[in-house]
């Protein structure tokens, strides 16, 4: 870039307005809020906390079954194998419950983002709120 488009470049900065809509600060921050009315605010806010919670709870139970030998989940799991005659690796089957505990607890957290993202008409953002 040569100095002729450096100049006009901070010009257009110069000319934007010192004001800016929740519509300019929506497009910088990158966040989007969805407009919902109440009572679909409520339901979303209800099943995407209890899926949250029960998605990290049982996370948390899984990594339990693959780092613990003697989990009760675990020997289930080993049985259920065993009864339909596959052979179980301890060492696989300690990943694969890792794995899936560490990609159910990532689960739970990204749905209580993406709810976080809906609010109802009453509600404003709390940047707009502040008085700093």
């Amino acid at each position: 870039m040569d100095d002729s488009e450096g100049a006009h470049a901070d010009a257009r900065r110069a000319e934007r307005p010192a004001t800016s809509t929740p519509e300019d600060d929506e497009r910088q921050s990158g966040r989007r809020d969805i407009v919902v009315p109440m009572r679909l605010y409520k339901t979303i806010t209800v099943f995407s906390t209890l899926i949250a919670t029960l998605c990290i709870l049982a996370g948390f139970i899984l990594l339990d079954a693959a780092t613990l030998q003697v989990s009760v989940l675990r020997r289930l799991f080993v049985s259920g194998a065993l009864a339909v005659g596959l052979p179980v690796d301890q060492e696989l089957l300690s990943v694969l419950l890792g794995i899936a505990g560490l990609s159910l607890m990532a689960l739970g957290a990204g749905v209580f983002v993406l709810s976080s993202r809906f609010r109802t008409a009453g509600m404003g953002n709390a940047q707009e709120d502040s008085s700093e």
